[in-house]
């Protein structure tokens, strides 16, 4: 093969995903329903105010991504209740969620105290592709089973 066709032949670039594409689920959005999810958890309901209050935000912002994530499917409002989060936003929740635990696990399996570091982890849990995941998750079961020597490693009972 001639090298112009080689070069030719290379995959593209995975394309990044951008606040103003309506059709990917971004950061932001997965945050609001990693919050929603969170929320429901622990009160059996949310509200705008207490996302805002959870994130942060202020609550016109917040507002204006509830109704979004509603147009999009993912939460359903509930007259005098606020909003729950459907089917396909529980199914985001509980992937970011997912991510989140292992990867604080493997923080704290290779001496990192994921407290200290939940700026990194709330970073990458958004970021890892499926199959980087699951070597992590994999990374993460090894050392699990096979503790790195001496001060290195800390140990934490590991969520269910």
């Amino acid at each position: 093969m001639p090298r112009a066709a080689a070069l030719d032949a290379s995959p593209a670039p995975p394309r990044k995903r951008s606040a103003h594409d309506r059709a990917a689920v971004t950061e932001s959005m997965e945050d609001y329903l990693e919050c929603i999810f969170d929320l429901e958890s622990t009160k059996g309901y949310a509200c705008v105010s207490d996302v805002a209050e959870t994130l942060q935000l202020n609550r016109a912002s917040t507002s204006i991504m509830v109704k979004r994530l509603g147009k999009l499917g993912f939460l359903r409002y509930e007259p005098y209740r606020g909003f729950a989060l459907t089917s396909d936003g529980r199914r985001v929740a509980e992937r970011i969620r997912k991510r989140h635990a292992m990867l604080a696990d493997l923080f704290d399996l290779i001496g990192l105290d994921h407290q200290e570091h939940l700026s990194d982890i709330e970073g990458l849990e958004h970021h890892l592709s499926e199959r980087a995941f699951r070597r992590f998750a994999d990374l993460a079961a090894h050392l699990r089973a096979h503790p790195l020597p001496g001060r290195l490693a800390r140990r934490r009972p590991v969520a269910p």
